[in-house]
């Protein structure tokens, strides 16, 4: 006789409330961080008795959507509805709130298998609302997912109550849930820059930007660098690399960010003239360029000739293609096969969770086919 299936009358509810469970601690980086991540007690909140932490170093919200909402001219469902919106129009944004909502989807099946973190604090009104620490992702796919759907009653979310909340908590969730983009990389070495130095954002400021660049004006004292180097797992160098992409310009940092714009391509943009910078991430957006691309274009525009002329003038597809493949095989014949097996692994979960699977299958199938037909010629 087959077993009964358990009825999951709430998709977020995956634990009886009455039962307890006791919550097995993640390893982490440092003493301190250990120390103060204390959890206090469990909760299960509303995503409307929420918010999230607007100077979290990972952003999610589109720029003008996180205008509004942390203005508190819009709340959290009303946000969600208009990415939706705004994913129809933006294949980067698409790409994000499709991985999202497909993770919305996963608490309908599984329920939330990791708790949101963060502590009770007041606003400006003296009303009280939970500051969420790690777990952003976990809150939008909530709300997007009570939006696509049409929902009536709100999700209910477990959260972790915990005594200290803290930036280098914020960061190594951030690194074990998904690789950052550059600029998030950036953004999150200021975090915990500024973190150590005891420096806390400005509520009032208009871009949120401007916080992470401060760090790139302080002076670090001994010791610093070797606290934030185990959370980042970079060198020194290549910190101070990052921290120098928060020079673009706020739309332009969030361009980047949102189609995830490699570093070695943000530093190339960054080393030309000021007045090009939006037209090469423009391009590099548009045509994938590489680092050696942009030198390329640089190096043929420093004549007499318009850049936006020359650099504006798309490649064909089959160029592009060609030039894509191509870089990708020299990586592959450039590293181990365990490395090759890791790179593999991950590119077929991302292409899973983009619902891109089956088409690239039916392309590298052809591929393969024609090129099977050219060996047996020889």
């Amino acid at each position: 006789m087959a077993t009964a299936r358990k009825k999951r009358f709430n998709a977020f509810e995956d634990f009886p409330a009455s039962q307890k469970k006791s919550i097995g601690s993640q390893p982490v980086i440092s003493q301190d961080a250990s120390e103060i991540a204390k959890v206090e007690r469990i909760e299960r909140l509303k995503p409307s008795q929420m918010i999230p932490d607007r100077f979290q170093p990972r952003r999610l919200l589109p720029i003008h959507i996180r205008q509004e909402f942390f203005a508190n001219r819009i709340d959290c469902y009303q946000a969600a509805a208009e990415w939706l919106k705004f994913a129809h129009q933006d294949s980067g944004v698409r790409s994000e709130v499709d991985k999202l909502i497909a993770l919305g989807s996963s608490f309908d099946d599984h329920g939330q298998i990791k708790a949101i973190t963060g502590s009770w604090q007041s606003d400006s009104s003296g009303n009280y609302q939970f500051l969420i620490e790690t777990g952003e992702r976990r809150f939008w796919a909530a709300c997007l997912q009570h939006v696509a759907t049409k929902a009536e009653e709100e999700p209910l979310l477990r959260v972790e109550v915990v005594e200290k909340p803290t930036r280098q908590r914020q960061v190594i969730e951030n690194r074990h849930s998904e690789a950052p983009s550059a600029v998030e990389q950036a953004c999150e070495v200021a975090a915990l820059i500024l973190a150590e130095l005891g420096i806390q954002p400005d509520n009032s400021s208009p871009d949120d930007y401007d916080y992470f660049r401060l760090a790139r004006a302080q002076r670090m004292p001994a010791g610093l660098w070797d606290r934030i180097t185990p959370i980042m797992q970079l060198t020194r160098p290549r910190m101070v690399q990052l921290l120098n992409i928060l020079q673009f310009p706020s739309p332009l940092l969030d361009k980047a960010d949102r189609f995830r714009l490699p570093e070695r391509v943000l530093r190339e943009i960054l080393n030309q003239p000021q007045n090009h910078w939006e037209l090469l991430i423009h391009q590099s957006i548009q045509n994938a360029l590489t680092s050696e691309d942009i030198n390329q274009v640089v190096a043929v525009e420093s004549g007499t000739k318009d850049v936006k002329r020359v650099a504006s003038a798309p490649d064909p597809l089959e160029k592009t293609a060609y030039r894509t493949f191509r870089r990708f095989t020299r990586i592959f014949r450039n590293i181990g096969h365990l490395q090759q097996s890791e790179i593999l692994d991950a590119l077929a979960d991302d292409l899973m969770v983009r619902d891109q699977a089956k088409q690239a299958v039916d392309i590298l199938n052809e591929l393969l086919t024609l090129l099977q037909a050219r060996l047996s010629r020889k």
